[in-house]
């Protein structure tokens, strides 16, 4: 392989480095992204539950 013929497993040209990084930054999106639905699940739950105890029973 020349070093202009560009590499089957490595389609963006760029390092293993560089590879690594953006792997990590994925990951990092990912985590940051579940962490903040489970953190507006849990306030939803939360004000939900509130608001149902105060809900006065009709008679």
């Amino acid at each position: 392989m020349s070093m202009t013929e560009p590499d089957q497993n490595d389609p963006f040209a760029e390092g293993a480095a560089a590879a690594k990084a953006r792997r990590m930054r994925s990951v990092m999106i990912a985590v940051v992204l579940v962490a903040f639905v489970i953190i507006v699940f849990a306030v939803t739950m939360l004000k939900l539950t509130a608001n149902a105890t105060h809900v006065v029973p009709q008679t």
